[in-house]
């Protein structure tokens, strides 16, 4: 009687393909995974923590390193939960100026996901058309807010200062030029006979199962089920754009891989009409409290600058009260739980990562499958580590 014996490895947590410090543990017959037990914790953030000794504004700039591959998207969800816990009603210039900045932000990050996704399954030359492009968003983050990977540009009732007219110049050349790009990627991979037998009913997850999972963004759209956080429950006026939720059919890797290309192109529809119809009108609320003076009027004038230093130092108050607030994210629902006890700090803060989720489900989806599909899955999922140790 033959006697079957499985082998254990560890893949991570400094493997390239595993998207950040991840470890997994994969137990072996032959080449066929037969159970794995995904391991985080590496990293030690503790953004969450940090948080509770800080003022509300002092935060934001916390947020850009959860998914730092999409930073403005998490300054959005963070700075729309603390404006719900305040009663702060932002201006509607500012909504599209934020709105341009985070589809700016999604096209950031499903840029590093496609270079990333293709080069770990093989296709090299993919990367760097890819970083090109995401080269010229980061051009337009430095020109409007002086950084390139996190902006930190949005902030507690409104955004740092209003866009010029270069940034507009640069969004319009950027949204111009890009379908082209697009087309590209598309002739490099989409009918890639190579590509496709690597992604095909690779990774397969039904709707009811992705749903069980807690599956939110492109990987639960994959599946086959249209739930957007933007039409399901708008925010920051995106009820005020026509876009298309796409959905996949077979919910595996390419199905994935196909609803983010995309989401590239309802992106570029977004802002493209967030730019056309940008209102005009403050991009701050009006609010001594919470708003920051002119520079101009804080070197003119001493009360806008002991204004100042107030809210930079100490910060608004938030009543003693708690809040939910999410927004779509790169990778799928990214909400903020919020406690307010009367202080100008967070009581509690709490964020529901949707990388950490879809992280849990890795052992369902890499069992039964070869080692080099442990890759090609990873990569459809599109998980930051650094938004799931937090």
């Amino acid at each position: 009687m033959s006697e079957t014996k499985t082998m254990t490895i560890n893949m991570g947590p400094h493997h390239p393909a595993t998207h950040g410090v991840l470890r997994l543990v994969l137990e072996l017959e032959g080449e066929t995974i037969v159970n794995a037990t995904p391991h985080i914790g590496q990293l030690h953030r503790g953004i969450e923590k940090l948080a509770e000794n800080m003022n509300y504004q002092q935060v934001i700039p916390l947020t850009d390193r959860l998914d730092y591959t999409a930073a403005s998207l998490n300054n959005l969800g963070y700075c729309m939960t603390v404006e719900k816990l305040m009663g702060i009603d932002v201006p509607k210039r500012a909504r599209y100026i934020r709105v341009i900045m985070s589809e700016l932000a999604r096209i950031m990050g499903h840029h590093l996901w496609l270079g990333s996704h293709a080069l770990d399954i093989g296709a090299m030359t993919v990367v760097f058309y890819a970083f090109k492009d995401r080269e010229k968003i980061m051009n337009i983050n430095e020109e409007l807010s002086g950084y390139r990977l996190t902006p930190s540009f949005l902030r507690i009732g409104g955004v740092a200062k209003d866009v010029t007219p270069d940034f507009i110049r640069s969004v319009r050349e950027f949204i111009e030029v890009f379908p082209e790009a697009l087309e590209g990627y598309h002739r490099l991979l989409t009918d890639n006979i190579i590509w496709r037998k690597r992604t095909m009913n690779i990774g397969t997850l039904s709707a009811d199962e992705a749903m069980s999972w807690g599956f939110t963004g492109p990987s639960l759209r994959g599946s086959g089920v249209a739930y957007d956080v933007r039409k399901a429950f708008p925010y920051s006026s995106y009820d005020d754009f026509d876009f298309e939720i796409p959905v996949g059919d077979n919910g595996d890797v390419y199905d994935r891989y196909l609803v983010r290309m995309e989401e590239f192109k309802q992106s570029l529809k977004i802002i493209r009409q967030a730019v056309e119809n940008l209102p005009e009108g403050p991009v701050n609320v009006d609010n001594p409290l919470v708003t920051n003076p002119a520079i101009e009027d804080v070197t003119e004038d001493i009360s806008a600058l002991i204004r100042r230093f107030k809210i930079q130092c100490e910060g608004p108050t938030a009543p003693a009260e708690e809040v939910y607030h999410a927004v779509e994210g790169s990778k799928g629902e990214l909400g903020f739980y919020l406690v307010g006890d009367g202080t100008a700090q967070p009581y509690r803060l709490k964020i529901r990562s949707p990388c950490f989720l879809l992280t849990s489900a890795l052992p369902r989806l890499i069992r039964g499958h070869m080692l080099s599909d442990v890759i090609a899955i990873i990569g459809s999922l599109d998980i930051v580590l650094g938004e799931i140790d937090r």
